[in-house]
């Protein structure tokens, strides 16, 4: 890696923190330490980490109240939530704490390892953060936002992990089972309905008539297709 990387981490399981620490130390990462909320938001504001890795359930703040701080306060970089509950996924959903993305724990460290090689590319690759543009719109995967018109539309994590891997396979017909892999990850417990459900919802965002899709098109028997041409 051409320059050096600092990560945040924020655990307050003292092995899991010396496991993580040493793992991400071993991949050429600098790695700061923190185990509460408050000790956490102090070395994310001074230091600036490129990446925060931030627990759900720390001791004093909660990890979706560090976060919501430390974004008031201009704090733009990658911020991954590690939970241990699915309810807590569903929370982070649902509400604009300001999270880049999040991993449910156990996590396997070279799923953690991958995870975060993959954003620091992007990160390193584009000067500026990447979007896509179609028709009117712009996506801003970074920072889970929909530019519409000029107007700004919030999305769900899951609704950007969606978005963002239909713009990079348009026009291609993806079933899903695909689908779900990629959005939710190999150990998830989903069904269908709950993928179609953000379907939904991803196209009362985009769509200009979410019954008669122009983009996210339904491919009977088999998923979806992104459809569009520049």
């Amino acid at each position: 890696m051409n320059k050096e990387i600092k990560i945040a981490l924020v655990e307050d399981d003292e092995n899991l923190r010396f496991l993580v620490a040493e793992r991400l130390e071993s991949e050429g990462y600098k790695v700061l330490e923190a185990s509460n909320g408050d000790d956490a938001e102090n070395i994310i504001l001074s230091q600036q980490p490129d990446i925060v890795l931030l627990d759900w359930m720390l001791p004093g703040k909660q990890g979706s109240e560090v976060c919501t701080n430390v974004r008031a306060k201009g704090f733009d970089k990658l911020i991954i939530m590690t939970t241990a509950k699915q309810q807590d996924i569903d929370k982070i959903d649902a509400y604009g704490f300001g999270v880049s993305d999040y991993i449910t724990k156990p996590f396997n460290m070279d799923v953690l390892v991958a995870l975060i090689d993959n954003k620091i590319k992007f990160q390193l690759n584009s000067e500026k953060s990447e979007t896509y543009s179609f028709a009117n719109m712009e996506h801003h995967p970074n920072t889970h936002l929909l530019i519409k018109d000029g107007r700004k539309i919030e999305l769900t994590i899951l609704e950007n992990r969606i978005l963002l891997y239909f713009l990079k396979n348009k026009n291609k017909v993806i079933n899903r089972e695909e689908l779900m892999m990629e959005v939710w990850g190999y150990n998830a417990d989903v069904n269908t309905r709950t993928l179609d459900m953000h379907i939904v919802r991803l196209r009362k965002k985009i769509e200009t008539n979410p019954d008669y899709p122009q983009y996210l098109q339904t491919v009977r028997g088999i998923g979806y297709k992104f459809a569009y041409v520049a």
